[in-house]
């Protein structure tokens, strides 16, 4: 199910992403965080993480640098 999931991230990454205009507010981008927190926490853990992500790339969002956690956990963080 993680590779499932990191095919269709490849996907939009390779047909969709290009078709858009840039959105994202922070690097590295939501859909390659999306993949590192898979590879880097499974499947539970990685979605958790990469969906709490795109959640915060909002237009409110100041963004930034925000790489995937060494260590997870579910306490927010705060900015």
């Amino acid at each position: 199910m993680k590779r499932l999931l990191i095919m269709i991230v490849r996907f939009y990454q390779r047909y969709i992403s290009p078709l858009k205009p840039p959105t994202c507010r922070f690097e590295p981008t939501c859909s390659t965080y999306f993949i590192q927190a898979l590879e880097r926490h499974g499947l539970l853990k990685g979605f958790f993480l990469g969906l709490r992500r795109v959640v915060r790339c909002n237009p409110l969002s100041k963004g930034g640098y925000d790489p995937v956690p060494e260590e997870f956990s579910f306490k927010l963080r705060r900015r």
